[in-house]
């Protein structure tokens, strides 16, 4: 395939308006809602980049033939192990789907999103392989790796939605039980990193740089105070606020990295479109 090069264009104050309340629509809808939405095209009709993949280091991250690591937008794959760490259940299996979908020196297509580097260094970028086809959406149909939004990075975010819900809806890969969403009452003092989460949102909070969405607090042995999601004021312009202050004593599921803060565990929420409102 030919791939096209892009030319750059910053959107409008009204395009990226528009875009905040379509992408808002995720908090007040259901997962089958969520499927029902009209499925973008992952196809790449154009590419920023054509590149040589070296090495394949998991199931979200790629080094390139010149040395680069480019970070894939919108997936997040289960963890291989280090530093005597085990790896996640499926991380292999991610590894090695996407090593037999980029082949050994075949080229493939990088699409920059607005963000073209994470705070590591790494190249950000939507992958497609020589017919167009997207790997991010192949990994997600897979089962293989869960949505994942960072903004501003949300060019693809409707296809990569589609393409997981049909994971989900089959129950493949990560969704057998990996990312099965877990209630805050049964977060150990040791969870860390990825996970979904669900709850009922009990308190409203503010700070000088933050909102706080606090969960009941947790139940059991070495339980910490409580739960809660931290959405930076840096990342308000991507919600409603009226509609997230009526949150408050809904059942709600979450997903991005949990870590301790003081004697809770927090997770950061950067985009509507990893929170949803639950029975």
């Amino acid at each position: 395939m030919a791939y096209k090069r892009t030319s750059k264009k910053r959107a409008s104050p009204q395009g990226a308006l528009f875009v905040c309340l379509l992408f808002y629509f995720a908090i007040v809808s259901a997962p089958a809602m969520a499927a029902q939405t009209r499925q973008a095209n992952c196809a790449a009709n154009a590419v920023d980049e054509t590149v040589t993949v070296a090495q394949v280091i998991d199931g979200d991250t790629l080094r390139l033939r010149d040395g680069r690591s480019v970070r894939l937008i919108g997936i997040n794959a289960p963890e291989i192990g280090r530093k005597g760490r085990p790896s996640e259940p499926l991380a292999e299996a991610a590894r090695e789907t996407l090593q037999a979908l980029l082949g050994k020196t075949t080229p493939v297509g990088l699409r920059f999103d607005r963000e073209k580097r994470d705070h590591y260094g790494r190249l950000l970028a939507h992958v497609y392989l020589q017919d167009g086809k997207s790997v991010e959406a192949a990994l997600l149909e897979a089962g293989l790796a869960a949505q994942i939004v960072v903004p501003p990075n949300v060019m693809q975010l409707d296809c990569y939605r589609t393409a997981e819900n049909k994971a989900r809806k089959a129950r493949k890969g990560v969704w057998q039980n990996i990312y099965r969403p877990v209630p805050v009452r049964k977060l150990s003092r040791d969870s860390r990193g990825f996970r979904i989460i669900r709850g009922r949102v009990l308190q409203m909070g503010e700070s000088r740089r933050s909102l706080w969405l606090n969960f009941q607090p947790r139940t059991g042995e070495g339980a910490r105070e409580g739960v809660a999601v931290r959405i930076a004021r840096t990342d308000l312009e991507w919600f409603d606020q009226r509609q997230l202050h009526s949150l408050r004593g809904k059942n709600i599921m979450v997903r991005g990295w949990l870590s301790p803060y003081k004697k809770q565990l927090v997770m950061r929420l950067r985009h509507p479109a990893s929170l949803e409102v639950v029975p």
